[in-house]
């Protein structure tokens, strides 16, 4: 338990940097000051702040696992998903204008695939689609979701998410269950 603890702590007081400063403007010192433990005591759970910034998104990752609720649409499911994202905007900003941008990627990579293949298993469940038409749908899906995020973060995160991920899937409104549809139909035909 305290181990899990101090971990947290030590989580909580980087986030809270993040959303001051870039990446590079923080070092273990600070976060050591901040949390009141010793720099031995940082070293134990992190080899640098590198692994400390991979297990912050590991750990959101895994929040959003478990918060996963199949009676939402995947608009729905995506914002959810993307809750720490939107809380704290600085930090994440501040992650993609650094070395480490490509911890952010992966992150949103895995949140889309998650929230979309946990979506498109339920809404195919009536209907017999091929399963490799179904990893394409959630993968060219998982991959405009990440684009999408990654372009509103390097723009400076200046829209309202809510209003662009609601647009999106009015406009795309019923294409994952067509496609579903579309594969069932072509599995003699390929």
């Amino acid at each position: 338990m305290a181990q899990q603890y101090t971990r947290k702590v030590i989580r909580d007081a980087f986030v809270q940097m993040l959303n001051e400063r870039p990446l590079n403007k923080i070092t273990v010192k600070d976060i050591v000051t901040v949390c009141e433990i010793n720099r031995n005591t940082f070293y134990y759970y992190y080899p640098d702040l590198y692994a400390l910034l991979e297990e912050l998104f590991q750990t959101e990752f895994q929040k959003v696992r478990e918060e996963y609720n199949a009676s939402l649409s995947w608009e729905e499911s995506f914002l959810v998903a993307t809750h720490f994202a939107l809380q704290n905007k600085k930090a994440i900003y501040h992650v993609y204008n650094s070395l480490q941008k490509e911890e952010l990627e992966k992150y949103l990579y895995n949140v889309a695939e998650n929230v979309m293949s946990r979506y498109v298993e339920e809404m195919s469940r009536d209907i017999p689609a091929a399963d490799s038409d179904k990893r394409l749908i959630v993968t060219f899906y998982q991959s405009a979701l990440t684009e999408m995020l990654l372009h509103w973060i390097g723009s400076g995160m200046k829209e309202d998410p809510e209003k662009v991920i609601h647009r999106i899937g009015l406009l795309f409104d019923g294409n994952i269950a067509l496609s579903l549809q579309r594969s069932a139909s072509l599995k003699d035909k390929w």
